[in-house]
């Protein structure tokens, strides 16, 4: 322990008789000099340090050979830890590897146990020998037991499962399913992860999950040099030592949310998911390319618009769209309903949730593309009917104890007393009669008790209006949690010189959009009634609501042009009318996406008459027929086809 500098260390003349000059000058050396001393101490200390650390590694025995020094037995146990490690698996390792590890050994040997780079060299030999260097896991490539794995775990995704079965198709046979990066693109809780799960479990291969969302440093993929204080391989390397195979499946979930800055997360993976490069992928801690050739990527996003174009043009996408409510009904009843009891302890038997309550809890609670809060939901009923039954029990016991204590009682306090010990004997899952076994373990949701669990619901309803108003139109969003409608409102303000303001949170892209529907319904209003002159000289509002919402996007042009002219004309559109499409300064439909998302926001919103645009009409063919039912929905490649949709009518 170093002792601290205090006046007893001075000499004595600077104590006594010294000058006050001279007394500073001579404390001034005194420090100097207990300053080297304490510098001295410190690196005698960290020497130590370093040699205790390097003489705890060796795990071989201690005894005596005759030969050689104590010195080169530690040495010699240092390097045979490593040496018997790669002994089995030598003849697999790359020649190139094997090169480079023979000669850190070789190095190892020859450095000074207080050395600090002993340590260094140790911890990455510790790496180099401990990965699964031609260690495999056995594929297998049955696509009836891949479907039938497939069917277990997801309800619907038609899709999605016959892609899947056709990658595992082709890898039966060419016996080599890689050189495909797949990316799971949907909204959240529609299954991307499970669904990449249960391709690792069909395929037999170990599953990885590598969350990158928010990344934003390339060394989390690459690694560190080692020229740093505390060096770390990358989360790749990481992967390939925890499964202990050449050929996991990995995951990279929320590949669309990359953090943005100057090191570049973006460059490493487009090396990591490139099959041209990925095959000597090099990790800057091991300084060696590794065959990454052998590892099925899939990744996850929300959103592949956000993805870079590089990094998007190396993967297939498949695009996983939102569930109807028929399919949440399916899911509920045969999925969810079955988990969340057994997590939340209780039978099947026990809880009774009729088709009408999931229907008005889809409707009501969770109107999401996916599942996840549906989930959630069904959670939160089981668990206070946990809370219930535990009462319950708990009231059965406290009841019993005090009509032990007591001694005495009525009739009706023994017929309490007994009805209490059956309960607490039903509650424990012993035989009872089937009156008390129904208040111990029955309970029945319905549509009418459903708000008692969940409070009141959250969706009263997405349309706005039953009569349409004048200058008022019902458009259809994408979003990244499915689809939703999208009203858009346009009013009059004052008279004078024509002109435009637009409010609601709109983006550049919208705002663009409402500067050309403005423009296109002037145009239109002149060629049909060019006594008509509201738009010169009017000035307007146009306004989408939800303001707090950010909104942006192409597709509400058509739907702007046709609220525009409702007001100039004076005419309200029909009221089971809604509309998506991107106009053109000529009056040109151009296509759009999310058709199936938008078609279920509409069904929500009792919309009967839907026009999408021409370019759309094999999207919506492909839908299912449950999506489909009861719509009447047109395909219109201008815009004069829908002006006589929306206004050609009796008034």
């Amino acid at each position: 322990m170093l002792k601290p500098f205090t006046s007893h260390h001075m000499p004595l003349a600077i104590r006594v008789g010294s000058s006050p000059a001279n007394r500073s000058l001579l404390l001034l050396k005194a420090w100097s000099q207990q300053t080297r001393w304490n510098r001295s101490s410190h690196e005698l200390a960290r020497r130590a340090f370093f040699s205790t650390l390097t003489t705890s590694k060796p795990t071989v025995s201690c005894s005596a050979t005759g030969s050689g020094s104590a010195e080169d037995v530690k040495k010699t146990r240092l390097s045979d830890t490593f040496r018997k490690r790669i002994e089995p698996i030598k003849e697999k390792i790359p020649k190139h590897v094997l090169e480079v590890i023979e000669g850190e050994l070789a190095k190892l040997d020859r450095k000074e146990d207080d050395s600090y780079s002993t340590t260094s060299i140790y911890s990455y030999l510790d790496w180099l020998t401990a990965l699964p260097w031609g260690k495999c896991s056995d594929e297998n490539f049955d696509v009836l037991r891949a479907e039938k794995i497939l069917d277990e775990d997801h309800y619907g995704l038609r899709d999605v499962k016959e892609r899947i079965l056709e990658f595992i198709a082709v890898g039966t046979l060419t016996g080599n399913p890689e050189g495909k990066i797949i990316c799971l693109s949907g909204p959240p809780g529609v299954g991307k992860t499970s669904i990449a799960r249960s391709v690792a479990r069909a395929l037999g291969r170990k599953f990885f999950r590598l969350a990158v969302g928010g990344l934003s440093d390339s060394s989390e993929i690459k690694g560190d040099r080692r020229v740093y204080a505390t060096p770390k391989p990358g989360k790749i390397v990481q992967c390939l030592k925890q499964v202990g195979t050449e050929n996991p499946l990995v995951l990279l979930d929320e590949i669309d949310k990359l953090g943005k800055s100057s090191k570049d997360p973006e460059g490493a993976l487009l090396e990591l998911l490139d099959p041209e490069q990925n095959a000597h992928f090099l990790d800057f801690f091991l300084d060696v390319p590794i065959d990454l050739s052998k590892v099925l990527f899939v990744c996850t996003a929300n959103n592949i618009n956000w993805l870079p174009g590089p990094l998007l043009d190396r993967m297939e996408v498949i695009q996983l769209a939102g569930y109807t409510a028929d399919e949440k009904m399916h899911i509920a009843r045969d999925y969810l309903v079955k988990t969340v009891s057994g997590k939340c302890g209780l039978k099947p038997e026990q809880v009774d949730v009729v088709d009408a309550a999931l229907l008005f809890l889809i409707e009501n609670y969770c109107r999401e593309a996916g599942v996840r809060n549906l989930q959630k939901q069904i959670e939160k009923i089981f668990r206070k009917i946990a809370l219930k039954l535990v009462r319950q029990q708990a009231s059965a016991e406290a009841a019993m104890a005090n009509f032990k204590s007591s001694g005495e009682g009525s009739i009706e306090m023994l017929h309490e007393y007994l009805r209490l010990k059956e309960l607490e004997y039903a509650l424990g899952g012993g035989p009872t009669s089937e009156k008390s076994r129904a208040v111990a373990e029955k309970f029945t949701i319905d549509e009418s008790n459903l708000a008692d669990y969940l409070g009141k619901p959250v969706f009263e309803g997405e349309k706005l209006y039953e009569q349409t108003p004048v200058g008022v139109v019902m458009g259809l969003a994408w979003t990244a949690m499915g689809g939703s409608t999208l009203y858009i409102e346009t009013t009059f303000v004052e008279e004078g010189k024509g002109g435009l303001h637009i409010t609601g949170h709109l983006g550049r892209v919208m705002k663009e959009s409402a500067e050309i529907a403005h423009t296109v319904a002037r145009r239109i209003m002149f060629d049909k009634d060019p006594k008509n002159l509201f738009f010169a000289n009017s000035k307007l509002h146009l306004h989408v609501p939800e303001g707090a919402t950010p909104k942006d996007g192409p597709s509400a042009g058509c739907t702007m042009i046709t609220s525009l002219l409702s007001l100039a004309m004076k005419k309200p559109v029909r009221k089971d009318l809604a509309m998506t499409g991107e106009v053109t300064l000529t009056g040109r439909i151009l296509p759009i996406g999310g058709l199936k998302e938008k078609t279920m926001a509409a069904r929500r919103s009792q919309a009967k008459v839907i026009i999408f645009p021409e370019a759309n009409r094999r999207d919506f063919e492909d839908l299912e027929e449950s999506v489909k039912e009861g719509l009447d929905v047109h395909f219109v490649h201008e815009y004069e086809q829908i002006f006589e949709l929306a206004f050609g009518y009796d008034h």
